[in-house]
């Protein structure tokens, strides 16, 4: 009925087996497929030290590194910037990422999630400076946008809770949820990606969330030392761990695996890539 809606835009060219496929599986986590990359970081540590000597009022780290990749990779590869409601496929206006971090490292510490359009021409020196400003105003005592509107909500009885939240299904499956709307909410984006890296964690696979319309899931787990055969000889190698889950309804897999070896040599060579 509808061909376009806030955030996107009807995908017109599609098999028929897959314009099935949000039918025959119908949330996200029924149809979740799971990848792994590991990623050499002989290089990118390299990048890192030399940035963070030149800028001695940033400091970066592979999840900056990673977040720079997703962005070109959902720019070269906008098949992946897709997602499916109301039983149909769309392609996303924009490269929305949501990434969350706690506001202080300590198991009380509450996880806060920022929200931003990113631009792929953007410089990243800029990018960095963008995010570490949104990541500094939302682990401030300040109350978010979002948080008051939790707040609000959640001092409602619990029925209607649940009533408004299926209503509110219901409404973003006919693409009629407005822009204010879905331009606040973390939950609706391309992509969200935890660093547990961070928390000297490994990574692990996260579930999709059925709100909003997020496809893919990333978490970054901690740097780590692994074996690696090297010319003949069996040697230590350093890599960084990132996890995907990712709705298969969006796109094949073999599409899904190319970006990933795209995201790796953006990842192995960011002094040719960024």
């Amino acid at each position: 009925m509808f061909r376009t809606r806030p955030d996107a835009t009807l995908v017109g060219d599609v098999p028929a087996y897959r314009r099935m496929m949000p039918y025959l599986m119908r949330t996200r986590n029924e149809c979740v497929v799971y990848f792994e990359l590991q990623a050499d970081l002989d290089e990118a540590e390299r990048f890192i030290t030399e940035f963070n000597d030149s800028h001695e009022e940033l400091t970066i780290t592979v999840f900056h590194l990673v977040m720079w990749a997703m962005v070109q990779v959902l720019e070269q590869r906008p098949r992946l910037n897709r997602f499916v409601a109301g039983g149909k496929l769309w392609q996303r206006e924009g490269i929305w990422l949501s990434y969350s971090a706690k506001k202080r490292k300590d198991d009380r510490s509450p996880i806060v999630v920022v929200k931003r359009r990113f631009d792929p021409q953007e410089p990243f020196e800029e990018m960095v400076r963008s995010m570490l400003g949104g990541l500094r105003e939302e682990r401030s005592d300040r109350k978010s946008h979002v948080d008051r509107e939790m707040d609000v909500v959640l001092a409602l009885p619990s029925p209607i809770i649940r009533a408004l939240i299926a209503a509110g299904k219901a409404v973003d499956g006919l693409g009629l949820l407005p822009r204010s709307f879905i331009d606040g909410d973390p939950m609706y984006a391309s992509a969200f990606i935890a660093n547990l890296g961070s928390l000297k964690m490994d990574a692990a696979y996260h579930h999709l969330y059925e709100y909003g319309n997020i496809p893919i899931f990333c978490v970054i787990g901690q740097n780590k030392e692994v074996p690696a055969v090297q010319d003949g000889k069996l040697v230590s190698r350093r890599v960084a761990t990132l996890r995907f889950s990712y709705d298969e309804r969006v796109e094949d897999g073999l599409y899904a695996q190319r970006s990933l070896q795209q995201l790796r040599e953006i990842l192995e060579n960011p002094h040719e890539n960024i």
